[in-house]
């Protein structure tokens, strides 16, 4: 029996019908639904039962079930990297992670979780995995450093051989319609492109960048669930690793992927980067995956605009969710 948190989320959900196309029903799935719509996301999903977040450790202690859980794939977290409240942030990503990863260590229970790239900060000393950089990073937002202080715990305890980190990139893909604000680019300019066939983007505030011209890693939410899936069939592969695609695209490329997928001219507009955004954002990330190959990993990652074309085309136009 496998245990996902953040089940509802994006990637949760997603992990959830991946493992539901393997014919694995087994699962018990944690999260939160609160008043929006992430309830959505595991429509059409097979799974053993639900824990509310908030119980789950009571549950852990004192349920039959918990005896069984032979793996934990911890996707739970605070996502919004505009979250200022540091102290709520080290509850939920810092405290709570070290919490369910100690049961599961105490279990001899498999434990991977979901870190972050935005532990890299602006970048200036690389996208390495290597751990001898971890300590030398710098976050440049709370979530960051949540998210890092994590990492670090597994560093300092001398955990790389026993749990598995994953620092996700851009992902972007089916499931992420609950997300608000910190959905991916192409889903939240989905509409305007589709209704009036433009896409906005920030403008650069950099002299070494033009307009639309940051890059990013993005990597599609299929790809990230077969890293998983391999991460899951072979325990004997731990340590902190990135998981991007390996290759940075601009964001005039998205939006122009996006524009072609939906058969519109090339219209890309451009406006300033809120001031709230601008001392934080990151120009460039790109996922150093040499670790990942390394250790066993000969997955395909999608081409760019083939991944685009498969989530417009099959999941934005149609409003469908990967169970469906």
């Amino acid at each position: 029996m496998l245990l996902i948190t953040g089940a509802a989320g994006f990637i949760g959900s997603a992990f959830t019908w991946a493992l539901n196309e393997r014919g694995r029903n087994d699962l018990v799935l944690s999260d939160l639904f609160g008043a929006g719509e992430k309830w959505k996301n595991l429509l059409g999903c097979r799974f053993n039962r639900f824990v509310n977040r908030n119980r789950l450790f009571e549950e852990l202690a004192s349920e039959p079930w918990a005896k069984s859980i032979e793996a934990v794939v911890h996707m739970g977290a605070r996502t919004d990297t505009t979250e200022t409240d540091t102290d709520f942030l080290f509850r939920i990503n810092t405290e709570y992670t070290a919490r369910l990863c100690r049961w599961a260590l105490d279990g001899g229970i498999r434990f991977i979780y979901a870190s972050s790239a935005a532990v890299y900060g602006d970048g200036s000393l690389g996208f390495s995995d290597d751990d001898t950089l971890t300590p030398r990073l710098r976050p440049l937002n709370p979530y960051g450093f949540s998210k890092w202080l994590f990492d670090m715990r597994v560093l300092d305890g001398g955990l790389v051989d026993r749990v598995t980190g994953l620092r996700f990139f851009n992902v972007f893909g089916p499931n992420e319609y609950h997300k608000g604000t910190m959905a991916s680019v192409i889903h939240r300019a989905f509409p305007l492109a589709r209704r009036e066939g433009k896409v906005r983007l920030f403008e650069s505030h950099r002299a070494d960048y033009g307009h639309g011209e940051q890059r990013r890693d993005f990597v599609y939410v299929k790809d990230v669930l077969n890293v998983v899936l391999f991460l899951l069939d072979h325990p004997e592969v731990n340590g902190i690793f990135n998981l991007g695609s390996g290759r940075a695209h601009t964001f005039n490329d998205l939006a122009r992927a996006l524009l072609k997928t939906l058969q519109k001219e090339e219209r890309i507009e451009y406006f300033p980067m809120p001031d709230s955004v601008r001392s934080h954002y990151q120009y460039f990330t790109e996922a150093d995956i040499s670790r990942l190959r390394k250790a066993g990993y000969a997955g395909t990652f999608t081409p760019f605009e083939e991944a685009v074309e498969d989530y417009v085309r099959n999941y934005l136009v149609p409003g469908k969710y990967l169970p469906q």
